[in-house]
């Protein structure tokens, strides 16, 4: 029973990154189909995070009542620059570049994340790094292979991979026409959005790490950053999208969106990612993003219908060889930090308490004989 309870715990970190990338994928599929049919990305931001708030914010307030720290400047102005990073900045700048290209070109560009959280966990000194070493080498070596991958997916489009017969024969004319008269330079736009909000996201882990260690309440943080979000999202987005119509929802995709996203990928998603970049860094985090990657192809083929090119499947299968390179390297860091660990807590043994023994290897005690002469100085 030790034995299962420990083999759990271990895998617990992996259990819950694979989990989230289930509930990723299914949001860029929903998303993408609410936009279609007049979702504004904007406003649906400010739904989602204002959805999360509600759902989060009571399992703070009952669950961390108690180890709650107070609020300090330095993290009030954390938690407003998380909020303007991930659900503001880099939510829009993605959702805006996935309708110019397609979610599963988002879902797969979107993996040079891990790569670009560890050059700034590096200028930041949240990772360590020792050339002498060949797991910091594979680190070096896969971020290269992954720049290099989201660089080839960019400046090479090449023609269409049917990855799914399905997103041939079931694709419509209006995604056809819509292939066929999108430019590469619109492309090319939609991928700088998308590599835009990659940088931000990685800013996010890194500014996430930096704060629970000021304000280690996971929940409470959550949903701090998730009304920070809906605040500064709606400040945005009042000033973007002046028809008040557009803020109207009905009992269709465009609330299921809103509701899926701001339960699964903001609530429970922010705080998953805080539990386990507290246990194992920001690194560690975004290392599972090519499983979504996967998922998101293939609904996206069969729901919506989706192609993929054949510049975007090479520079995905480059990015993943990258990225598990980094992973590789990452864990090795894991596995030597813990060795570590042990070494320092091995207990060391009171002399004095011995039971004496006939060796030659025992010390000798003096004592010391009080006379009545003179002590010399």
């Amino acid at each position: 029973m030790g034995f299962l309870t420990q083999a759990l715990s271990s895998a617990k970190p992996y259990l819950l990154m694979v989990a989230l990338q289930f509930g990723y994928a299914g949001m860029y599929i929903i998303t993408m189909i609410g936009m279609k049919r007049g979702l504004s990305h904007w406003i649906f931001v400010v739904y989602r995070h204002a959805t999360a708030t509600l759902v989060i914010a009571p399992f703070a307030l009952a669950f961390e009542r108690k180890i709650r720290p107070k609020m300090t400047r330095s993290v009030f102005l954390k938690v407003l620059l998380l909020g303007l990073l991930e659900p503001v900045i880099d939510q829009n700048l993605y959702f805006l570049g996935m309708s110019i290209t397609s979610a599963t070109y988002a879902s797969a560009i979107i993996n040079v994340l891990p790569a670009l959280t560890f050059i700034l966990a590096l200028i930041f000194r949240l990772e360590k790094l020792n050339l002498k070493r060949i797991h910091s080498q594979a680190k070096v070596a896969g971020t290269v292979i992954t720049v290099t991958g989201a660089m080839v997916m960019t400046l090479y489009k090449g023609p269409i991979v049917d990855i799914l017969w399905y997103s041939h024969h079931g694709a419509s004319s209006a995604h056809h026409a819509a292939a066929s008269s999108s430019g590469q330079q619109q492309w090319l736009a939609g991928t700088v959005m998308i590599l835009l909000c990659t940088c931000c996201w990685a800013g996010y882990f890194i500014v996430q790490s930096m704060t629970l260690k000021e304000y280690p309440a996971e929940l409470s943080l959550t949903a701090l950053v998730c009304l920070a979000g809906t605040v500064e999202g709606g400040i945005i987005a009042m000033a973007v999208e002046r028809n008040p119509k557009a803020w109207a929802l009905g009992f269709d995709s465009r609330l299921l969106a809103s509701v899926y996203s701001g339960v699964i990928c903001s609530g429970i998603a922010y705080y998953v990612q805080g539990v386990v970049n507290r246990m194992r860094g920001p690194v560690f985090v975004t290392a599972f993003s090519p499983l979504c990657m996967i998922i998101t192809a293939v609904l996206g083929a069969i729901v919506l219908s989706e192609q993929v090119h054949l510049g975007s499947l090479i520079g995905a299968i480059v990015i993943v060889m990258g990225l598990y390179s980094v992973v590789w390297g990452k864990s090795k860091d894991h596995l030597l930090t813990l060795e570590k660990g042990v070494a320092h807590e091995l207990p060391t043994v009171d002399k004095r308490h011995l039971p004496t023994c006939d060796t030659m290897d025992e010390p000798i005690k003096v004592t010391k004989i009080e006379t009545g002469l003179p002590q010399e100085p």
